[in-house]
């Protein structure tokens, strides 16, 4: 059925509006975050090629005097710290200044600059770990590496998955259990209703960085918890939080994790296995004595890289599909959508999201549906419910 104001508003009261001022910054933002993406996509494409096709990939592999697998650990160190600092204007802009230009970080510089450190040595600590893996399995299984490397990238997901919310989490936020007893009893029932184990309720300190709010289900198992940021409990009442916890709680009753972690298990294996097509078909005309050649190492970087970068409009478009199925669940657990609409309404304008970006930005670049198409889809829930009159 066509769903207009008038009638919204006799089912849900006085739709709930987004400042407009706020959607002008967004819409800005938006607009400079894609432009420093293309920009950090075109350098990084553009080194790699540097090296692959001028031969300084093969000189500079010939100066590392170690065994491959020390060799290859070596090179990438060599090369990311490369990145690292002809991106580092595009970091800092991005980063530091645009976030405090448009009011979303509160960070000093020393701050910023502090995490932005821990989260490359983190980064970079797992990459050295998968590239000496790849020329360990390329120098023992040169025609099974991309599988064992499948297997590995993703026996490293689900660790990260459990550890991440009591080991790398407490690394850039202050966690600790939540205070408000009446809230903590409350969101605890609605994991009962939603048949979800938590460990317990906690809060992240947001506001030591920024301005920005969020809530999640993290970790599996004994580690699984509800972690809400401080900023979203300063501005939101009991039933905004209690519908936006039951979306993430809806993400547990639809197996969601496992729905995508398995979805995104073939698209690795299909990546790892084009990866290896590629490379092994393009490595002799650029000169490279195989795959396991050092030197091949950002040829193998690239391929992977730009293969991902395709597939990723696919990759988000299932887990929009996963996103819209949460928000279901939570306005059919919570039975309340005007408290959805006001909370997404509100998130939208805090973390200063495009709430109306064009149909194909959607498509190509989100992991969520934008507000408007949430907004709507509530508005649908909330109409068929009074046609039915519950």
């Amino acid at each position: 059925m066509a769903l207009n104001d008038s009638y919204l508003e006799e089912n849900l009261g006085p739709k709930p509006l987004l400042d407009p001022a706020r959607q002008q910054k967004a819409k800005e933002y938006a607009r400079l975050k894609r432009r420093l993406s293309l920009a950090e996509l075109a350098l990084a494409g553009s080194l790699l090629l540097l090296v692959i096709l001028s031969g300084l990939s093969a000189r500079l592999a010939e100066l590392i005097s170690l065994p491959p697998v020390p060799a290859a650990a070596a090179y990438f160190i060599g090369l990311m710290l490369a990145y690292g600092l002809l991106a580092a204007p595009l970091s800092y802009y991005g980063g530091f200044v645009l976030p405090r230009r448009y009011g979303l970080s509160t960070q000093k510089l020393s701050g910023w600059l502090g995490d932005t450190l821990k989260a490359a040595a983190l980064g970079l600590v797992l990459g050295v770990a998968i590239v000496a893996a790849v020329y360990w399995f390329l120098g023992g299984w040169p025609q099974l590496w991309w599988l064992l490397t499948w297997g590995l990238v993703i026996l490293l997901s689900l660790v990260l998955t459990i550890l991440g919310p009591v080991v790398i989490v407490p690394l850039f936020y202050k966690m600790e259990p939540l205070r408000d007893k009446g809230l903590k009893e409350r969101l605890k029932n609605l994991a009962g209703k939603a048949k979800a184990s938590i460990s317990n309720v906690y809060t992240l300190e947001f506001s030591s960085k920024g301005t920005a709010a969020n809530a999640a289900l993290m970790g599996a198992g004994k580690t699984r918890r509800i972690v809400l940021s401080d900023t979203l409990l300063d501005k939101y009442s009991p039933e905004e939080i209690e519908v936006i916890m039951a979306h993430e709680l809806g993400h547990h009753r639809n197996r969601d994790f496992m729905r995508i972690f398995l979805y995104q298990a073939i698209i690795l294996f299909v990546s790892f296995w084009l990866t290896h097509i590629i490379a092994k078909a393009t490595v002799p005309p650029l000169g490279f004595s195989g795959i396991d050649d050092v030197a091949a190492l950002p040829l193998l970087v690239l391929v992977f890289a730009g293969l991902s970068s395709l597939i990723m409009p696919l990759s988000n478009t299932y887990v929009r599909s996963r996103e819209r199925a949460a928000d279901d669940f939570a306005l059919r657990l919570t039975g309340n959508p005007q408290a959805f609409i006001t909370m997404m309404t509100k998130l939208t304008d805090q973390n200063l999201a495009e709430a109306r970006p064009s149909r194909w930005i959607e498509r190509l670049l989100y992991d969520h549906p934008s507000y408007a198409s949430r907004l709507a889809y509530a508005s649908s829930i909330s109409a068929h419910k009074s046609d039915q009159g519950g």
